[in-house]
């Protein structure tokens, strides 16, 4: 296991390298960089969620990343769908029949489920999927894409735009082997490979971060990858909750390089807990419905250091993270990299005393 990771531990100290040098870390964060917002869902506040509309209307309102929720069809395709069945979001029930009593994402076709339209869902949506202003750029917009058009419009769109917006995928539990080496796969068929990339793979299940960080490392590429759950403490120690038990913050550290956990359950010892370990963290869900909730919610958790968010309002969360910008403090250029190359020996350190 330790050989597998060299290439995935490596690339901890590059993105770290990613800070611009010449100032010093003006936020509480781990990095010193701004917390991310990240389009959860896409804008699905507004607009259908996990849908290219959706997505694209999240990075122009501000999101720094954007995120997909990864569901394997029955004919082995990866589309981006939350939940494992069709009902909630689509208007499968008008076209089809249930299948095993159900309309679960694996029991139809790709083809099935590209017939299929997206309905919104969010709070301030519309019923015509409509945003005023927004005019999006491709045709069919609120079709279920799959991981591949998500991925293909996002490079398109940062190489058009001179943007650098990233991705955020989660492979929903349960653990599934196939479907983690297809996200990976795609992710390197599209040049999503290096940290200037600025990819974060995220589960539920521990089994999937640990087999997306052998992924990375098998296919030489850098990423990070966040174990999903909530905050539990237990016999004084922090951890984190997910789909197969709980484990402490020590052991999370051994395979990943961050948390997102529910926002409710976070504490200022949690971050910084998780921070001595070199852990980001990122909070989920966030989903204010004005500016002012936004800042209410958002603002005790960004004074503790969180890193980053998941919401449904890309536009309320970036308001709210702009309004917190520090003035920038001169610092030697060549610290930044000193600090990122101290990270980086750090976390393979880690990685060697758990093999």
């Amino acid at each position: 296991m330790r050989a597998t990771f060299l290439k995935f531990a490596a690339g901890l100290s590059a993105v770290a390298i990613l800070a611009p040098a010449g100032h010093a870390a003006t936020y509480d964060t781990l990095t010193g960089e701004a917390p991310i917002v990240v389009a959860h869902r896409g804008a699905s506040g507004y607009l259908p969620e996990e849908t290219l509309g959706s997505y694209e209307l999240a990075i122009r309102l501000g999101a720094d990343y954007i995120e997909p929720d990864v569901q394997m069809t029955s004919d082995g395709h990866l589309v981006a769908m939350h939940d494992s069945t069709l009902t909630r979001t689509t208007d499968v029930e008008d076209l089809f029949e249930q299948r095993n009593g159900s309309y679960r994402v694996g029991d139809f076709t790709l083809a099935e489920i590209k017939s299929l339209t997206v309905n919104p869902t969010g709070a301030l949506s519309k019923p015509d999927s409509t945003y005023p202003g927004f005019t999006p750029s491709m045709a069919d917009p609120y079709k279920v894409p799959t991981l591949d058009e998500v991925l293909g419009f996002l490079a398109d769109y940062n190489s058009d735009n001179g943007t650098s917006v990233g991705i955020y995928p989660e492979s929903k539990h349960p653990f599934d082997a196939e479907k983690n080496a297809k996200i990976v796969q795609s992710l390197k068929n599209h040049g999503f490979t290096d940290a200037t990339d600025k990819v974060i793979l995220q589960s539920f299940a521990r089994e999937s971060v640990i087999d997306l960080g052998n992924l990375l490392g098998q296919n030489g590429m850098i990423a990070e990858v966040a174990q999903l759950g909530s905050v539990r403490q237990e016999e004084g120690a922090y951890g984190v909750s997910g789909s197969d038990g709980f484990y402490n913050l020590e052991s999370i550290a051994q395979i990943a390089t961050g948390v997102g956990v529910s926002y409710g359950g976070i504490t200022e010892a949690f971050i910084r807990e998780a921070h001595g370990l070199g852990l980001k963290v990122h909070a989920y869900t966030f989903r204010p419905l004005s500016e002012e909730e936004a800042f209410a919610m958002m603002t005790p958790l960004l004074s503790w250091g969180l890193d980053g968010f998941f919401t449904d309002y890309t536009d309320f969360g970036r308001t709210v993270v702009d309004a917190m910008q520090p003035a920038p403090v001169p610092l030697p250029a060549a610290m930044p990299m000193l600090l990122a190359g101290l990270g980086g020996l750090a976390w393979m350190r880690r990685r060697k005393k758990a093999a």
